[in-house]
């Protein structure tokens, strides 16, 4: 297992080096100078030229990478251009609005997707498989900003129950941010409700036609003891793989769901970055989600030991 983990890091050392390329490739080809975008119209060539020059924007590419993969290591992403402060202390205020928003969505996810896929599989065929499987259906089928935007017509326009949009936080007041945050979590989990219904009554289904799980009925166990001691666990490991794209989805709908309710998170701050040019921004916030994704991806493959022993890491 230790040498399992240690090849699975050094992969994903490999695997942040080429996201940190790419993205550094990508900004870097935009139409536009950033230089002449950051300052305005109003700027002349003299003006320009030093912001390029300050930005290393007029040394040759490989040379602008590895001077700012050098300043990354050591934890300086550089100076944000349209909002003149550092990139870590923009990220430190904006990352766990995003990450708040995405944990929740994702405990509701797991915790109501498994319990309706395991409904579906002991409930086949009846009233309840086919209501969950179509409303599951619908929930991958309908796209993140209409639910938000259906939310906030139904509840807050009509109903008036919660807030229309905006963000505070949970130390400043828990009653006003909880209802906040209520509409863009269930907009984030709905989705991935339904894709981990699908994938947990497909596991499920599988594992209860084996016939080690007809020898725990026959032995006169529970349903609950049957169902969650012998069938879940067996059915976990593709369970387990879909939460580990659970939070690569959750990062890439938090973008549109900020942009609707109008919540300073990172998605947020990524599109502001895209419209002002501000390559900074972009370069560390790609690397940043990368590296989420890929901690997410080793703690799931680690977790395949544990799931099954006939996992084997030789």
């Amino acid at each position: 297992m230790t040498s399992f983990i240690i090849r699975r890091l050094l992969l994903t050392i490999v695997v942040l080096i080429i996201i940190s390329f790419l993205s550094f490739l990508l900004v870097n080809i935009m139409p536009g100078d950033p230089a002449a975008a950051a300052l305005g119209l109003s700027a002349n060539p003299t003006q320009i030229a030093e912001l390029r020059h300050e930005l290393w924007l007029d040394r040759p590419f490989f040379i602008q990478y590895f001077h700012w993969v050098g300043n990354a290591v050591r934890g300086d992403f550089g100076i944000s251009i349209a909002y003149r402060d550092p990139i870590i202390s923009i990220f430190k205020q904006r990352l766990p609005i995003t990450l708040y928003l995405s944990l929740w969505a994702f405990i509701l996810s797991t915790i109501l997707g498994i319990s309706a896929g395991i409904i579906c599989a002991i409930r086949r065929g009846g009233i309840l498989d086919q209501t969950i499987s179509v409303l599951a259906n619908l929930g991958i089928s309908v796209p993140i900003f209409l639910l938000g935007i259906l939310g906030i017509y139904i509840f807050a326009l009509k109903l008036k129950l919660l807030p229309i949009m905006g963000w505070t936080s949970p130390g400043q007041d828990f009653w006003l941010s909880t209802r906040q945050v209520i509409m863009p979590v269930i907009a984030l989990a709905i989705p991935g409700i339904a894709m981990m219904a699908r994938q947990t009554r497909s596991s499920m289904l599988e594992v209860v036609r084996q016939d080690y799980l007809r020898t725990a009925w026959s032995k006169g166990l529970k349903e609950r003891q049957v169902i969650i001691k012998h069938a879940l666990k067996n059915a976990l490991i593709p369970i387990v793989t879909l939460l580990g794209l659970q939070v690569r989805i959750l990062v890439g709908g938090s973008v549109i769901v900020e942009q609707v309710f109008n919540i300073p998170g990172m998605g947020r701050l990524l599109v502001y970055a895209s419209f002002s040019k501000d390559f900074i921004i972009i370069q560390a916030g790609v690397l940043l989600i990368g590296a989420i994704v890929c901690l997410a991806n080793l703690i799931v493959d680690i977790s395949y030991g544990w799931l099954d022993p006939r996992v084997r890491y030789d």
